[in-house]
């Protein structure tokens, strides 16, 4: 496969595909720091797209192009490369390695064919590398290991190998021996290939090589055969019969194809070592978009469609992978077409039905409506390469799409479909904020609302009860570029306070109130006078209002009255200034004026009389608990159930998940684990995850209940 010979293309002009044949795209994915935007930079130098490649340090990179990544010197969101090399078009789609990113991370999955997993040779595999790879393996998405860094002081390219075999299996398997500083050795071919001064030759592997090449071949040569369509092949094999290598190779391709075989690539982006053999392994290994299985496809009411076909001349279907938003150039639309073809100035129908799939805990409304189609483009980084039209199996960007949002599907208005959204990760991170001055809150609203069409990720809250504005993130990272984008994108000044719990009170205990409302000012003055019994309720009941006035001491017409009054003091609490649940209140007795008496001076009363029968008993604080899952590795479980312990969570149980894998279930208060994501991943170093959802409200603890009163 990759020892074929082949010989850089392109010169800076657009790609452009005829059919979806023609087409491969390919996710690069792996942990932050392995060198995926580099890897991209070679990529595009080998293939004569760029004529030298730029660096993170500089800023200079195709795919790190947003200022946030330039200045944070990091990839944060998903970006695309296409290439050409022997006349097929590679869009190579680089993905946010850090996890707080993984929405992106899982875009760009979504958009792709395949995947290469990048992974630096002076380091291992992390926990959610791992996690992915089971991910993709549970799809059957194609993948190979690209092993980078072979440059650096700490290299150590067998370990790596060993690890990523240990990690991924026994089918990971490398088909080039790194040969000096500046070489390869094909292990099919026998051929060692030098990038000296830049540029490739081929002879004979060098002697010292020699039984490691013959290991290394065995195995690789058996690993193909296991996987071979053909069964007499490993019976011929271990009668010694030598099998030809262009009977390997095509064996090899379709065991790469369709999952079954992953390859290991090494790869140095500073020598350009390795990147031709990447993007023949890309091209001639990696599955074209038809050989691809599409999503589920559904009507905008839900019901399920035929599954439609990989076809240029089929019906329209296209799915928006990311949104950005720019002052300047508005709102740009990367998309993913799946069928049909697109062209300018066409009308398209715009379907957005996140609630259908994930329910109302979302920030995206549902909509449907036609929208035409404005520029269509080639993105390079920032820069939009024209296009006249976007066959199948291709991804475009598409400019001025106002309505569509990341995760909408387009597709013909004359028969309107909907494709199923790719999973999206629960943001668990609340970050309260407000607008700096008055003349910044109209600007946050816009601000949020296009960032919150923009990332999936991002949940929105305006808390009713706290009158705060939550963002939802999935980490301190991904809440440091959301408030990078509001002060650079938008011009919005935002300051983060602290966030408030919801927390509720209650009685006690029994305890009556007396309410008297009496003013004389001239004229008409006011007057009212009420008694009340308070008594705590059960959890749920809310609030009850008993009326056992008698002798008309309290007008009929003025006992709602008392109720409302009540009720608005209950909203505003008694104690911490929290709303007041769970409670009765019974109206004894009264007293009125024939003159002075009104409806406002008996709402007064009677939230008099509230206030005072909480002076008479204890007045508890309520606090939100949550059920919280943890999915945590065997090892971990100890560390994990006693970092809840200290939460004051109550252990409800733990069930296996797997074989190495842990469900830690606890009740924990909500006020416990506002950081819980950070903390949950610095703890586990990213090989834990954690879900919740509200359970119900219990009594906080008196020491708790101090803490917070004495910040009123």
């Amino acid at each position: 496969m990759a020892d074929k010979a082949n010989a850089s293309q392109g010169g800076g002009a657009a790609p452009v595909a005829d059919s979806p044949a023609a087409i491969r795209n390919v996710a690069l994915v792996g942990p932050s720091g392995a060198g995926k935007t580099t890897l991209v930079e070679a990529l595009l130098v080998a293939s004569g797209v760029l004529n030298r490649p730029g660096t993170v340090v500089d800023g200079t990179t195709v795919c790190d192009c947003d200022d946030a990544e330039i200045r944070q010197q990091r990839s944060v969101g998903l970006a695309l490369a296409p290439l050409p090399h022997n006349g097929v078009k590679v869009n190579l789609i680089d993905t946010p390695g850090y996890a707080d990113f993984v929405g992106e991370l899982r875009a760009g999955l979504r958009a792709a064919d395949c995947a290469l997993f990048v992974l630096p040779a002076n380091e291992g595999v992390d926990e959610p590398t791992k996690a992915l790879w089971q991910e993709c393996d549970q799809v059957g998405m194609p993948r190979a290991v690209v092993i980078t860094k072979l440059d650096h002081a700490r290299a150590n390219y067998e370990n790596a190998l060993a690890t990523a075999q240990s990690a991924f299996g026994d089918k990971v398997l490398p088909l080039y021996l790194p040969a000096g500083g500046n070489g390869l050795v094909g292990l099919l071919s026998q051929t060692q290939y030098d990038y000296a001064d830049g540029k490739r030759t081929t002879h004979d592997p060098d002697p010292q090589y020699a039984d490691q090449i013959e290991e290394l071949r065995g195995t690789l040569i058996e690993g193909i055969i296991e996987e071979s369509e053909d069964e007499s092949l490993m019976e011929r094999y271990l009668e010694g019969e030598q099998i030809g290598q262009d009977v390997l190779i095509e064996d090899l391709e379709r065991a790469v194809a369709r999952g079954s075989f992953f390859p290991v690539i090494p790869v140095c982006s500073g020598t350009g070592v390795g990147t031709m053999e990447l993007l023949e392994v890309a091209t001639s290994g990696f599955p074209s978009p038809p050989e691809h299985p599409l999503p589920e496809v559904f009507t905008p009411h839900g019901v399920p469609r035929k599954q439609v076909a990989c076809d240029p001349d089929g019906p329209l279907l296209a799915e928006v992978v990311k949104t950005t938003s720019d002052p300047y150039v508005g709102r740009v639309s990367l998309v993913r077409v799946f069928s049909g073809t697109i062209r300018p100035d066409t009308t398209v129908h715009v379907s957005g039905h996140f609630t259908s799939f994930f329910g109302d805990a979302n920030s995206h409304a549902d909509h449907d409506e036609d929208e035409r189609i404005g520029t269509l483009s080639f993105p390079l980084g920032r820069l939009q390469r024209p296009a006249s039209a976007v066959v199948a199996g291709d991804l475009c960007a598409i400019g001025r799409l106002t309505r569509a949002e990341t995760g909408d599907t387009l597709s013909d208005k004359s028969d309107p479909l909907l494709l199923k959204p790719w999973t999206m990760p629960e943001p668990l991170l609340p970050i309260a904020v407000q607008a700096h001055a008055k003349t910044d809150e109209d600007k946050l609203g816009v601000g949020l609302q296009r960032l919150a069409a923009e990332d999936p990720t991002l949940r929105i809250e305006q808390n009713p009860e706290t009158h705060q504005i939550v963002l939802w993130c999935m980490g301190e990272a991904h809440a440091d570029v959301v408030l990078d984008a509001l002060a650079n994108r938008y011009g919005v000044t935002v300051d983060t306070v602290e966030l408030r719990v919801p927390l509720r009170e209650t009685f006690g205990g029994k305890a009556k109130g007396h309410g008297r409302h009496v003013k004389q000012s001239g004229g008409h003055g006011q007057y009212a006078v009420c008694d009340i019994e308070v008594e705590p309720l059960p959890e749920g009941a809310d609030f009850e209002f008993v009326d056992k006035v008698v002798g008309g001491a309290v007008p009929r017409q003025f006992i709602p009255s008392v109720e409302k009054g009540i009720r608005a003091q209950m909203e505003r609490g008694v104690g911490a200034g929290y709303p007041m649940v769970n409670i009765r209140v019974t109206l004894l007795d009264g007293k009125a004026h024939s003159v002075d008496s009104s409806d406002m001076a008996f709402q007064m009363a009677g939230g008099l009389a509230l206030r005072e029968a909480a002076t008479a008993t204890k007045v508890n604080l309520l606090e939100p608990v949550d059920l919280v899952s943890v999915l945590t590795p065997d090892e971990l479980v100890g560390a994990v159930m006693s970092d809840l312990s200290g939460r004051r969570g109550r252990l409800l149980g733990t069930e296996r998940v797997g074989n190495d894998r842990t469900l830690v279930k606890a009740e924990v208060p909500q006020v416990e684990i506002t950081r819980y994501a950070i903390d949950l991943r610095s703890l586990s170093h990213g090989a834990a995850s954690f879900t919740r959802s509200f359970a119900r409200y219990e009594p906080m603890p008196d020491s708790a209940a101090a803490r917070v009163k004495s910040t009123v």
